[in-house]
C-alpha cells in the first residue's frame, strides 16, 4: 500500500502532452512541439570545454555538500552585482538544478497543517512540492487584465495563522509576467508583517524583453531579504537544462536546513557541471545575447500570429519564453462532432488532428488558456501558427 504523500500527488500534466508528442513523433508523424519549456539552442561552446577539462582535470568525486567554494563565490558575485543583493558564499546551497533547491526550500519550512499561498497561473510543481511537504497550497488567481501581475489585496486576505510561505516565479512560467518593483517590495511588506517566507524562483530572469528588466525581491530592503529565499539556476538562460545546475540562497537559519536536508537526499550536485557553471558565469556572455534576441523576435512573431486569428488572443508577456494563449471563446464550438468544453480537450485536438503540441492551461490552474513555448526554431514556430490557425478555421457553433 502506499503512502498517503504520493496519493495526494497529482501526475504532472505537462509531461503528459510532451509524453504523447514524443510518441507521435516516435510513429513518424511531423509534431511542431511548443510544450517543453527548455531552449532549443546548445549549450555555449565555452561551458562545454570547460565540463570538459574538468573530466581531464580529475574533477569527478564528491564535492561539499553545497557546492565547491569557486562557484558559491562566483554565485555571491553574481547575486551583488546582477540583483543587488548580498549573501555570502556560505548562505548559498548549490542543487540539481534549480527544482532540487526548491523542493528542498519548502520542506525546510513547511510540515504538516501549514498553508502555502501559490499565485496562479503558476508552475504545476509547486502544487506537488506543497503536498508533499504535508502542508496545504493556497491559490490565488493573477488576471490577464492586469497582465498577471500579483493581486496583493487577494493575497494578503489569503493570509491566516497558518500561512508558513508565498510562491512567486519572476520571470513567470507559464505567464511571461515580470513582477514589478512596487509589486514586489508591497509583498515583501506583507511577508514581514505576517512573517512568512517568500520562496522566489528566479530561474527565468535573463529572459526579460522589456525595459524594466527584472528585480529580485530580496534586493529591497534587509527586513524584506530576511523572509527570501531566493532560488535561481542556469538551466533557462544557459541552455544548461541536462547538466542540471542551480541554487537556493537564503539567510544562516534556513540555508542551514536545506544543506541538511541536501545531504541526506542527492548530497552534491555533479562536480563536472558546478566547474562548467564557473564558466558560464565567468566567461564570454554573448551567445546569452544572442538567444535572448531570438527570443524575443519569436515571441513577438507569436504575439503577431495569435491575435491575428479568430476567436483566440494572448497578452504581451515582457519575460520568460511563454505565452498564454486565450481560447475562452472557443468553448462550446465543435470539430467534426467534439464540442470544446476545457483547455484539455483543446489541446488534445491540436495535438492529434493539427500535431502541435501545447500545454493546457488547466495544469496551471487556468483553464481558458493554452501555454506556447516559443523556445522553437522560427522555421518550427512559423509551421506551427499556420497548423494551428488552420484547425481553428475548421471549429463551427
Amino acid at each position: 500500500m502506499l503512502t498517503k504523500r504520493v496519493e495526494r500527488l497529482t501526475p504532472s500534466k505537462t509531461m503528459y502532452f510532451t509524453a504523447k508528442a514524443k510518441k507521435l513523433k516516435a510513429e513518424g508523424i511531423s509534431v511542431i512541439d511548443f510544450s517543453v519549456g527548455e531552449p532549443d539552442f546548445p549549450t555555449p561552446e565555452n561551458i562545454c570545454e570547460a565540463g570538459k577539462k574538468a573530466i581531464d582535470s580529475g574533477h569527478t568525486k564528491y564535492t561539499v555538500v553545497n557546492g565547491i567554494d569557486l562557484l558559491r563565490k562566483e554565485i555571491a558575485i553574481k547575486l551583488q552585482t546582477d540583483n543587488a543583493v548580498i549573501y555570502t558564499p556560505e548562505q548559498i546551497c548549490v542543487g540539481t538544478g534549480a527544482k532540487q533547491p526548491l523542493f528542498n526550500a519548502v520542506f525546510a519550512v513547511c510540515e504538516e497543517g501549514d498553508e502555502v499561498i501559490i499565485p496562479t497561473p503558476g508552475w504545476v510543481s509547486y502544487e506537488e512540492m506543497v503536498k508533499l511537504a504535508g502542508a496545504t497550497p493556497v491559490f490565488v488567481p493573477s488576471l490577464e487584465a492586469d497582465d498577471f501581475e500579483l493581486d496583493l489585496d487577494a493575497i494578503e486576505k489569503a493570509v491566516t495563522k497558518r500561512t508558513k510561505a508565498i510562491m512567486i516565479n519572476t520571470p513567470n512560467n507559464p505567464t511571461g509576467a515580470v513582477h514589478k518593483t512596487e509589486t514586489l517590495r508591497k509583498l515583501g511588506e506583507l511577508a514581514v508583517k505576517y512573517h512568512f517566507y517568500i520562496i522566489s524562483d528566479e530561474v527565468y530572469e535573463k529572459l526579460v524583453y522589456d525595459e524594466s528588466g527584472h528585480v529580485c525581491i530580496a534586493s529591497l530592503s534587509d527586513e524584506i531579504w530576511k523572509q527570501c529565499i531566493i532560488i535561481n539556476g542556469l538551466s533557462k538562460s544557459y541552455a544548461m537544462t541536462g547538466w542540471r545546475i542551480g541554487y537556493a540562497a537564503a539567510n544562516n537559519e534556513v540555508i542551514k536546513a536545506i544543506k541538511a536536508i541536501q545531504s541526506h537526499t542527492t548530497s552534491a550536485s555533479n562536480s563536472i557541471t558546478q566547474y562548467a557553471a564557473v564558466e558560464a558565469y565567468q566567461g564570454n556572455q554573448g551567445s546569452i545575447k544572442k538567444m535572448h534576441e531570438a527570443f524575443n523576435r519569436r515571441r513577438n512573431y507569436i504575439i503577431g500570429r495569435v491575435n491575428a486569428m479568430s476567436d483566440i488572443s494572448c497578452n504581451t508577456p515582457p519575460g520568460a519564453f511563454y505565452i498564454m494563449v486565450n481560447i475562452k471563446k472557443l468553448f462550446h464550438k465543435k470539430y467534426e462532432t467534439i464540442e470544446i468544453t476545457s483547455s484539455q480537450v483543446m489541446a488534445d485536438l491540436l495535438l492529434s488532428e493539427a500535431h502541435v503540441a501545447l500545454i493546457a492551461g488547466e495544469a496551471f490552474h487556468a483553464d481558458d488558456y493554452l501555454r506556447i513555448c516559443y523556445a522553437v526554431s522560427d522555421e518550427d514556430i512559423e509551421e506551427g501558427m499556420n497548423r494551428m490557425e488552420q484547425f481553428i478555421q475548421k471549429l463551427h457553433s
